[in-house]
């Protein structure tokens, strides 16, 4: 049976947009999976992040028959096929502010599970403090429970103090810059 999972897209380096449809396909591509469904796409500051502009962020849902450990190996080689260069050895609040980049994939949610391994921990330990994660995912999943905290995303969302604009994207800047039409005023 195959597992339901949601992921967690951000860029804000480069063609943020371009980066992120790469991804959603990347993933969409890999074996035995499919998407089911992709949350809308928003603008949000940068959280703990030096340098780089504002993130375009999205959720999206998908069916796998990928274990979560190999899902998330896979998740790190697509970020690596598509330029991303992590910090090796420490683990990030102990290494500062995060850094600008090309492309996140977090794996937010797996099945109701909850796994706390020394390489993955899920549901994703921040997500609950981050307003660029919970409006997607309350978007896509509202009464999906956190098996964790025992709360849905969209309480979660609610009950949310931390700051962070959060703004949803235009959708015509999302189309591949082939198929944007320009307008000309004369």
């Amino acid at each position: 049976m195959p597992h339901r999972v949601f992921i967690g897209i951000g860029s804000n380096l480069g063609d943020r947009a371009g980066n992120y449809r790469e991804a959603v396909a990347r993933l969409q591509a890999l074996p035995d999976t499919r998407l089911v469904r992709q949350s809308s796409i928003y603008e949000t500051e940068p959280i703990e992040v030096r340098g780089g502009g504002p993130f375009l962020n999205g959720v999206i849902e998908i069916e796998t028959e990928i274990e979560a450990p190999a899902l998330l190996t896979r998740m790190q080689s697509i970020e690596r096929m598509m330029g991303r260069k992590r910090v090796r050895g420490r683990k990030p609040r102990a290494r500062g502010p995060y850094r600008p980049r090309i492309i996140d994939l977090d794996l937010l949610f797996f099945d109701k599970e909850a796994i706390d391994s020394r390489h993955l921990q899920v549901p994703h330990p921040r997500l609950h403090e981050r307003r660029f994660v919970l409006v997607p995912m309350s978007e896509l999943a509202p009464a999906l429970i956190h098996p964790k905290l025992n709360h849905s995303t969209s309480e979660l969302l609610a009950a949310l103090k931390a700051p962070g604009r959060v703004t949803l994207m235009r959708a015509e800047l999302m189309r591949p810059q082939a198929n944007r039409r320009e307008v000309v005023t004369r």
